[in-house]
């Protein structure tokens, strides 16, 4: 018998993942222990010993269940039954003040993941996110207006993380699982309909597959794909005006009038990360308050998080910090 179609899916997405790193390097796998991330960590010891790499596996206890520290000892001996040169388990606080409970789990997953990536000398984290997930995340920020930095949806790398199955579908991780022997967790929270993404999972894609015609994910998929395209040129374009309108005194208001509403937007997002604000927490609507202040259609500031206001003066934009109420 051949190799079964849903593993080979996985491992190519690795492969291409794994491509341009030097025998000895060190890959990082982030794992939940659900069909995705086990699926994940499987092709990535089967292609990554090939080519020579060290595969560690890591699982984050979020301790928002009950028993999560004993799951957390299930996914350690399971990414050690499926080859990975080492395991680690790192248990983290999630504060959702302010956030929410997934902002803030996924705040404190990926500050963890960071410091075992440095521990390890990890080169890649590699992260379990399907096409299926892409398509969620796609409808999740059309139904936001979260405009086309949202709909581009997950960016397959970034720094130095890469999500090699964006082209797999959720199905395929389940059955490559069922394959390979390896017997998957079913996170309770992915069938707790208090939860946006889960409802889009179970109401909202299933009514526009019966509707529209199977294919839907892919689609959705596909087209973030194109959007994030789009939003990377532009990007791109903001960046080089922003490296020639800076200057000591702030953003010269004259010069980026110039710019057409896409590249100056992105160029006021730019100078507002630069002066300290959150970048995860950095949304449309405060982009759309430094365009309405810069245009001077706004008086006053602008209040950004991190901690961050902005304010016009002598014909330049400019940031300070915060006041502390008090």
């Amino acid at each position: 018998m051949g190799l079964h179609p849903a593993i080979a899916a996985v491992r190519r997405g690795v492969r291409r993942a794994l491509a341009d790193l030097d025998p000895g390097a060190t890959v990082l796998v982030a794992c939940s222990g659900g069909a995705d991330s086990l699926a994940l960590l499987a092709a990535t010891v089967f292609e990554g010993h090939r080519a020579g790499l060290r595969v560690v596996g890591a699982t984050v206890d979020h301790g928002l269940q009950e028993g999560s520290a004993a799951h957390a000892a299930r996914v350690v001996a399971q990414m050690a039954g499926l080859g990975a040169d080492e395991t680690a388990t790192a248990r983290v606080q999630v504060d959702p003040a302010g956030l929410g409970v997934e902002a803030a789990a996924r705040r404190a997953r990926y500050a963890v993941l960071e410091q075992l990536r440095e521990h390890f000398a990890a080169e890649l984290v590699l992260l379990g996110h399907t096409r299926d997930d892409q398509a969620e995340t796609v409808l999740l920020g059309l139904a936001r207006g979260s405009g086309g930095r949202s709909l581009a949806g997950m960016r397959r790398a970034f720094d130095h993380y890469r999500r090699p199955l964006l082209d797999v579908a959720r199905a395929d991780t389940v059955a490559a699982c069922l394959a390979d022997g390896v017997e998957p967790w079913d996170d309770p929270h992915n069938s707790d309909p208090g939860f946006a993404r889960v409802r889009v999972r179970q109401r909202v894609l299933p009514v526009l597959e019966d509707e529209l015609g199977p294919g839907v994910a892919a689609t959705l998929a596909r087209t973030a794909d194109q959007v994030r395209a789009d939003v990377e040129a532009l990007d791109a374009l903001a960046a080089t005006a922003d490296d020639g309108l800076r200057t000591e005194s702030g953003l010269p208001l004259r010069p980026l009038h110039d710019h057409h509403l896409a590249v100056a937007s992105r160029v006021l997002r730019l100078a507002a990360l630069d002066a300290g604000a959150t970048d995860s927490e950095l949304f449309h609507v405060h982009v759309t308050a430094l365009v309405g202040l810069a245009a001077g259609e706004i008086d006053g500031e602008v209040q950004l998080p991190g901690h961050v206001t902005a304010y016009r003066r002598d014909g330049h934009l400019r940031f300070r910090p915060t006041a502390v109420a008090g």
